[in-house]
């Protein structure tokens, strides 16, 4: 027994080390680039490939074909993929999102390369360039290990590494390379991913599939090492390979039998899973790429027509043309629940193969008797009862999302469906089902009719998710988490919606799939043939439903009666521009089409007249919105033609920038941005909490308010037409009558460090409150927990009577307490009437006659998009969406960033009009005299205690003379 624990062991170690080298492999990466490289499995396997190439087919000594591989050709590959493909994103930012599409595009390039130069059959001779023999293993990744870090303690190398992922922008001021540090990063990445793929393809089944998802699976040990300590990935790879290996020892009786079994062969997954779900997150908290979800790819006039004719064709095909045609419609299903969950929630759902191999593998186990607990069921109620089942299922991936985004997101997703492949898919029971054909539909003509009927349902169901209020929720939280949430989106149980549904579709398609083609085959949906999906979709536009069909058109036609391979690897080449140019390959065209023309930039006397021009309209737009507000109405000035939101122009601003006396607004300081504009990362998910019901239902039980709106903005009575805006009132109410906001105690720590102790504000009902303080003194950590998106360590946070410190965010706006942001939150990818609407459907009371009033305000029209608006008008936008649910209390965080001086006295009279109207108005503001014109109480905040209080006049001159 001894002996025979010894020989696992040695086992479990030789499987190890090459766990190892595939953790430092990553965990290098990542930190000389800050990418987590999902191609790594796709490079071990194409190196192997090349390996195999060079000694068994060419006769190359082992030797020369080994060093060329592992010295040439593996590290230009990842310099060629640090140069032509991530060195672009990284100088651009480095969105997690961008790069994941990137990486996932480079992975399904590399693996349909490889099946369409060798095939997709198992190569069963790979050279053994290390014998079995764990030593010779142990030795190379122990030498490695050694060698990275000796290099990043030891060294000026190691130094600049450290800064470049600290900060490349800055890392790149100070004087380093960050270019050549990315670049040794990227080549030391893919050398180890080839040494890793050619010493497992002699133990392992050489193909373009599996082997690139058996690397893939061991990414646990990277998550787990926090993707920055080399000693742990090596240790928890070793560890996990010793644990496998001795749990074949272990024979229990019963159930438990083979359950073990796969846990046992599987334990790499276990540590995925467990790495994914459970421990703390990694990578950035961006979501996906907006840019590449939200583009929809313009449908030509006439395109659904035409679409409907081509599905019609194969009606008319002989019958054995018609089985490769009975795929398309059910392929387009599954990516039909992408088009739900990625183009149009944002989520990154990178297991939706699982959930179509469930409802594969349900359907043919109900039409055949063998589902446990249930008797044999006719085609089409096996076919039902199985969506029925699968789609709660969509929890699994639902539940890690809420809490979750970006590239934490991406792995748990993925985990989850390399979980269910191994666990569930690929079992013995699973093996060798021929699914009967529902009675009347055996006839491939009959059954293609069939999916086409589903298919046509499904996507009225997909329309009328994508429109309506519905529509704009999920628009507004695939743009912005944390302003959807502070409009009053129910961020979560949107989520699981999203998710839920995608898991529906994908499993009707997963089993129209396999009963069209009459078997069950566990390798059509494993998690690469997932992450393919997921690449097509969003080349082809993940936010359109013709996407769905053509991409489902274009990978089986690629691969009928083709070399496999052409699909995946022209949709990964796509994937590449994608993440390159989040427009679509369409704009990779352009820009290169006007750099061949020598336009795009105006010269100099070009750049001097536009930005004249800018300021004769900024004038003129100023004299406008004050004759407006005389009037009555508060009023933006007309749009202007400026540098678009959160884009880069090349010339300057149109909008002028405001004064120099006033002072630059200071990034937020603390842990949770809150203040995440449609290009930057989101705050964290507030925790899910019950929606607060809206309306009449939410004001039962407190005493009535006065009007707390935009004069004239609120809906006439008994929903008859509005009436024109009345002149504000001169005062509010009792101002014991509205709801008031307050806290009291509030003590935030962030690790070690207090941001906030023991604060308390309180704010009134028309009347309005100033915090002001330095950098760093917690005024933006005060503002989030009063708008929920930080819960405090310790203290209360009240609303009128109510206790609301465990309210989530989007249930405080629906009892009335409104947001703006210090970076600017519009959703961009919806117009300016549908950002009001948001507001207006999601807030406290549903008010859709507020939106015409307010745009009439804005002068803007509905349908006119946001990219290209100025700061200023796009900052009303922001405050109308707030204002169009009709709050009591409104919370504005430097509400005049990046405003001009017109701007900013336009918006103190719409202050003065809001407070005078009852609302109860909180401001963090920089800018003094503002606060001393608008505040009627004035918080002073100094190392995250308030150290004085009182009427403006009192503590702002204090202030100003230290």
């Amino acid at each position: 027994m001894a002996s025979l624990t010894y020989e696992l062991t040695l086992a479990g170690l030789s499987v190890g080390a090459a766990a190892a080298l595939t953790g430092v492999g990553l965990v290098v990466t990542y930190r000389a680039t800050g990418v987590l490289n999902f191609a790594h499995g796709a490079i071990a396997v194409f190196c192997a490939y090349l390996l195999r190439q060079f000694v068994v087919v060419w006769d190359w000594p082992l030797w020369a074909g080994a060093a060329l591989v592992l010295l040439g050709v593996a590290p230009a590959l990842g310099l060629a993929l640090e140069r032509g493909v991530f060195r672009p994103l990284a100088v651009s930012g480095n969105d997690p999102a961008r790069t994941l599409v990137a990486s996932i595009g480079v992975f399904v390039l590399l693996v349909g390369a490889a099946a369409l130069l060798w095939g997709t059959g198992a190569q069963e001779d790979a050279p053994v360039l290390i014998s079995a023999d764990p030593w010779g293993q142990l030795a190379v990744v122990c030498a490695v290990a050694v060698a990275v870090w000796a290099v990043t303690r030891l060294t000026r190398f190691g130094g600049e590494l450290r800064a470049v992922v600290d900060d490349r922008r800055l890392a790149v001021l100070g004087g380093v390379d960050a270019d050549r540090v990315a670049a040794v990063g990227w080549a030391f990445g893919a050398c180890t991913a080839g040494l890793t793929g050619v010493l497992l393809a002699p133990y392992v089944r050489l193909d373009p599939y599996g082997l690139p998802l058996l690397v893939m699976e061991v990414v646990a040990v990277a998550v787990a090492a926090r993707m920055r300590y080399l000693s742990v990935a090596v240790g928890v790879a070793l560890a996990v390979g010793v644990a496998q290996s001795q749990l074949t020892r272990l024979h229990p009786g019963g159930w438990a039998q083979p359950l073990l079994q796969a846990v046992g062969a599987n334990l790499f997954v276990v540590a995925l899973l467990v790495a994914a779900l459970v421990l703390p997150a990694v990578g950035g908290a961006g979501a996906l790429s907006r840019a590449a979800t939200r583009r929809v790819v313009p449908a030509p006039p006439g395109a659904w027509p035409v679409a409907g004719v081509l599905f019609l064709l194969p009606l008319g095909f002989a019958g054995s043309d018609l089985h490769t045609a009975v795929q398309v419609p059910a392929l387009a299903l599954i990516l039909l629940s992408l088009v739900v969950v990625t183009g149009r929630a944002g989520q990154l759902a990178l297991g939706q193969g699982a959930f179509a191999g469930l409802g594969a593998l349900f359907a043919v186990l109900l039409s055949l008797g063998r589902f446990p607990g249930l008797p044999q069921l006719p085609g089409p109620a096996a076919l039902v009862l199985a969506v029925l089942l699968v789609a709660p299922l969509g929890l699994l991936t639902a539940l890690p999302a809420i809490g979750r985004h970006g590239l934490a997101l991406a792995l748990a997703t993925f985990a989850v469906g390399v979980g269910v492949s191994r666990f569930v898919l690929a079992q013995p029971y699973a093996a060798g089902l021929v699914p009967p054909r529902p009675a009347g539909l055996a006839d491939d003509r009959a059954f293609y009719a069939l999916e086409l009927v589903l298919l046509c349902g499904a996507l009225l169901v997909v329309r009328q998710v994508r429109r309506g209020r519905s529509g704009r929720a999920l628009a507004a939280l695939r743009d912005d988490e944390a302003g959807a949430a502070a409009a009053g989106v129910p961020v979560a149980a949107l989520k699981v919606a999203a998710f839920v549904l995608a898991a529906a579709l994908a499993a009707l398609g997963g089993a129209l799939l396999s009963f069209g083609l009459r078997s069950f085959d566990p390798a059509s949906f494993d998690p690469v043939r997932g992450l393919l999906w997921f690449a097509a979709i969003v080349v082809l536009g993940a936010d359109g439903p013709l996407s769905a069909l053509l991409g489902a058109a274009l990978l089986v036609g690629l691969d009928a009666g083709t070399r496999g391979g052409v699909a995946a690897a022209t949709v990964g080449l796509l994937a590449v521009l994608v993440g390159r140019f989040p427009e679509g390959p369409y704009e990779a065209v352009r820009s290169l089409s006007v750099r061949a023309r020598g336009r795009g930039r105006l010269t100099e006397r070009g750049d001097a007249v536009r930005v004249r021009l800018g300021r004769v309209g900024t004038e003129a737009d100023g004299e406008s919105a004050a004759r407006d507000l005389r009037d009555g109405g508060p009023a933006g000035p007309a749009p202007r033609t400026g540098r678009p939101h959160g884009r880069t122009a090349s010339g300057p601003d149109l909008a002028p920038s405001r004064s120099a006396g006033r002072k630059a607004s200071p990034a937020p300081e603390g842990r949770p941005s809150g203040s995440a504009g449609p290009h930057t990362p989101a705050t964290p998910t507030p925790r899910a909490a019950p929606h607060a019901p809206a309306g009449p239902e939410a004001d039962a039980g407190r005493p009535a308010e006065p009007s707390a709106h935009v004069p004239g903005a609120g809906s006439g009575p008994g929903g008859t037409p509005p009436s024109p805006p009345p002149a504000p009132r001169a005062a509010a109410g009792p101002p014991g009558r509205a709801p008031v906001l307050a806290c009291s105690g509030i003590v935030v720590r962030f690790g070690g460090r207090v941001v906030l102790d023991g604060v308390g504000v309180r704010v009134e009902a028309g009347r309005v409150t100033a915090v002001v303080g330095d950098n760093g003194a917690g005024k933006s950590t005060l503002f989030h927990c009063l708008a929920g998106t930080l819960r405090p360590d310790a203290g209360r946070v009240s609303f009128g009577d109510r206790d609301v410190t465990r309210t989530a965010a989007h249930a405080r706006t629906r009892l009335g307490v409104a947001r703006t942001f210090q970076q600017l939150v519009v959703f961009p990818s919806l117009s300016v009437g549908d950002n009001i609407r948001v507001g207006a459907e999601q807030g406290r009371v549903r008010d859709p006659g507020a939106v015409a009033r307010l745009l009439r305000l804005l002068r803007v029209p509905d349908g006119r998009r946001t990219d290209d608006l100025s700061t200023g008008t796009l900052r009303r936008v922001e405050l109308a969406r707030a204002l169009a649910g009709r709050p009591h209390v409104l919370l504005l965080d430097e509400p005049t960033a990046g405003l001009d001086d017109a701007e900013v006295a336009e918006l103190t009279r719409l202050l003065r009009a809001l407070a005078a109207d009852g609302t109860a108005l909180l401001i963090i503001e920089h800018d003094l005299e503002l606060v001393a014109a608008l505040a009627g109480t004035v918080h002073v905040l100094e190392g995250g205690r308030i150290v004085a209080s009182g009427p403006p006049g009192e503590v702002l001159p204090a202030r100003a003379g230290r």
